[in-house]
Order: C-alpha cells, then structure tokens, then sequence
C-alpha cells in the first residue's frame, strides 16, 4: 500500500493501513488505522432475447429452473420478451451474471433452440 503524503512510512511488520502516530513517554509508537474506502460490485443484467423458434415453454423453464421464478413471473417475464423483443431475468454481479449467461446457453444448444441471453451493465 502506497505511504500517504506527508506521513512517514510505515515501519515494517506493521498492519496495513496503519499510520505512525506520536511517541508515548516510554517509547511505544501508537499507530492510527486509515480507514479505507471500497465501491461495492458494480451490477449486470441479465437478459433473454427474443426469437420466432424458442418454444414459450422452454422460456419459462428458464426462468424457473436458472433464476428462481415463479410460474406465474416466469411467465410475465417470458411474455414480456415475447411482446418487447427482450427482458430482464434478474441483476447480478459480473460474474454471477456471466454464469447464468453460459448455463442458459449451454441448456438451449442442449435443447436445440436458438434462444440468445446476454448480459449488460445494469
């Protein structure tokens, strides 16, 4: 980790982030933690999209099976991309994301339907 400007460096053995503070009367070094900031995981959706060969059924198994719809959101979600040309399966981090993305195309290659899933940024 990078010293902070205008702070000493931090002696060797000591915990990351720890900062070299004042000296007691006996000696002892008191060291302050810097608390450091974090971004949580940026977000992907996870999309289906349409196409006139995929049985509507299948769509719904898909939903149900990779992303634990119910029957009857599975089947809002399966008309959504029927009448829209897509729809949003869920939001995930980037790898979960890329996960469901492969099964649900590893399973339609399996099935022998065309159907595409993607991902983007949410």
């Amino acid at each position: 980790m990078p010293d902070l400007p205008n702070q000493p460096p931090v002696p060797p053995g000591q915990p990351p982030g720890a900062v070299p503070g004042r000296d007691d009367a006996d000696g002892t070094v008191i060291l302050e933690r810097v608390p450091q900031k974090t971004e949580p995981p940026r977000l992907y959706q996870v999309l289906l999209l349409n196409d006139d060969f995929t049985p509507m059924e299948f769509v719904v198994m898909v939903l149900q099976e990779f992303f634990r719809h119910d029957l009857d959101t599975a089947t809002q979600i399966m008309l959504k991309i029927h009448h829209e040309g897509r729809g949003v399966c869920g939001v995930f981090t980037k790898d979960v994301a890329a996960t469901k993305v492969e099964l649900v195309l590893a399973a339609s290659r399996r099935a022998g339907h065309p159907l595409q899933c993607i991902m983007e940024a949410a």
